[in-house]
């Protein structure tokens, strides 16, 4: 990541190589911003460039000014801090041949401006090249808000969620091979001096009685993993518990996928990575507030042992499942880690996971779905998920689909009729959570992008980890 720096008025940064400058609709500027060129002046070269301010337009001018060039970014006419992030990230794609910047964004009037701009030119700018034999980095060294008040606690604050957001993207777009269970578990230790990290081994596994990941992971020559990981800062008084969906790679098990199904499947452990992210950042932030992080780890293929359809488990809490399709597999490590979660008594859990296919039929791929059955911690959840910037929408969790997942031989089976499938995957959830608040965020769609937009970049997109700290902020208040 490149440095983002503030300095108090424009001309202490004269000289840079390119100065980024947003505009309203109609081509407005914003008040005072001393990069703005003379829209006046240049009117008949914005009418043959159709620029007009609009959101996600970018234009190039040769100016002359206190920059050599100028990259004016449209915000449109109804501004918000995702219309910020929106137009940093568009203009952190652009400008990846400069290496000095100067931006006025952060002087758009909304607080927190300077936060969404820092966020989005840090994301924008995100590519992952590890594995490309000639790689093509940007060159960009050092990005400077010029002008306004002292801002650098909010640029620091926006670069830690951004590391958390990197790291969640890093894991996701890995390939399954280079990221086995004990290769995250072990990331997972590491995350920061001030998180304790428990990691369950096989025989761990075993004792302790977590039926749906052994189960899951019996197909699988590498072993499984359970990490819980605590953030419990003193002073805090309330607790939030974060369980992440850990599918390293989904074959489908027994029931397995088409081929073109496989091909994204390194995906299917977006929630674990997004916990993890939040968990660092949370951690690093220092916000007042105990965190558990649990992610069950493992990945679900076809080997010898694998399980059958017809086979029954026993997860951590002692309710038994009938595993129908070994396909429906994250909801039955995610019942013993929320199982896990739920015997710490904490006051919140949210769990995480790119669960249904069927919430990307109801929503698309950029809007995750929300279930729950307590009304209070779902409008929290909500609204914690607008402040973050990311699209969520909450379906009814209706108790009459229960009957669908109604099991002969067991307690429950693991997939109902063909309707419904987000509500019924999310009802099973609900039978390990006991009377705690909880909410469930079914990422399916949103988790992996499949075209680079703004400060989204092609692959794992990290999301949910913003909404996350936000929850975390919000019962740190």
């Amino acid at each position: 990541m490149f440095d983002i720096t503030h300095a108090p008025d424009a001309a202490s940064v004269a000289g840079a190589d390119l100065a980024v400058v947003p505009v309203f609709a109609e081509r407005t500027p914003v008040d005072g911003d001393a990069l703005a060129p003379d829209f006046d002046a240049i009117s008949a070269l914005l009418d043959a460039k159709d620029f007009t301010g609009k959101s996600g337009q970018t234009l190039f001018l040769q100016t002359g000014g206190m920059a050599a060039e100028t990259l004016l970014v449209g915000l449109g006419d109804d501004v918000d801090l995702e219309a910020i992030r929106r137009a940093a990230g568009n203009a952190a794609k652009a400008m990846s041949r400069y290496e000095t910047v100067v931006s006025t964004l952060h002087g758009v009037p909304l607080d927190g401006a300077a936060g969404a701009a820092a966020m989005g030119f840090w994301l924008g700018a995100y590519s992952f090249d590890e594995y490309k034999s000639e790689p093509q980095p940007s060159k960009v060294a050092s990005v400077v808000f010029a002008g306004g008040p002292g801002i650098s606690t909010e640029i620091e604050r926006a670069r830690t969620i951004t590391e958390g957001v990197i790291l969640a993207r890093d894991l996701v777009n890995r390939p399954a091979l280079d990221k086995p269970p004990t290769a995250i578990a072990a990331i997972a230790a590491d995350l920061a001096d001030n998180i304790d990290v428990k990691i369950y081994e096989e025989a761990e596994i075993e004792e302790a009685g977590f039926g749906g990941l052994i189960a899951v992971n019996r197909g699988a020559d590498r072993p499984a993993r359970m990490v819980v990981m605590k953030y419990e800062p003193q002073g805090a008084t309330k607790t939030v518990a974060f369980v992440g969906k850990g599918i390293v790679f989904d074959s489908g098990g027994l029931s397995i996928k088409p081929a073109d199904g496989m091909e994204t499947m390194k995906t299917d452990m977006a929630g674990a990575a997004a916990v993890m992210g939040a968990v660092q950042a949370i951690a690093r932030i220092g916000l007042i507030v105990n965190v558990v992080g649990i992610t069950p780890l493992t990945e679900n293929l076809t080997g010898g042992s694998a399980q059958r359809p017809g086979d029954v488990l026993t997860a951590y809490n002692g309710k038994t499942i009938e595993v129908l399709n070994t396909d429906a597999e994250g909801r039955l490590v995610l019942a013993d880690g929320l199982s896990l979660a739920a015997e710490m008594e904490p006051d919140l859990i949210v769990d995480i996971a790119t669960l249904t296919g069927a919430c990307k039929v109801a929503l698309g791929p950029n809007i995750g779905g929300l279930l729950a059955h307590d009304d209070d911690a779902a409008h929290m959840v909500e609204a914690a998920a607008a402040a973050a910037g990311e699209k969520v929408w909450r379906l009814p969790l209706d108790t009459e689909y229960a009957t669908m997942i109604k099991s002969d031989i067991a307690d429950m089976k693991n997939t109902g009729e063909r309707w419904g499938g987000t509500i019924t995957a999310a009802l099973l959830l609900s039978e390990f959570v006991g009377d705690i608040p909880w909410v469930h965020l079914d990422v399916a769609g949103p988790a992996r992008v499949s075209k680079a937009e703004h400060y989204v970049s092609k692959g794992g997109s990290g999301f949910g980890v913003r909404t996350l700290v936000a929850i975390a902020e919000a019962l740190a208040e």
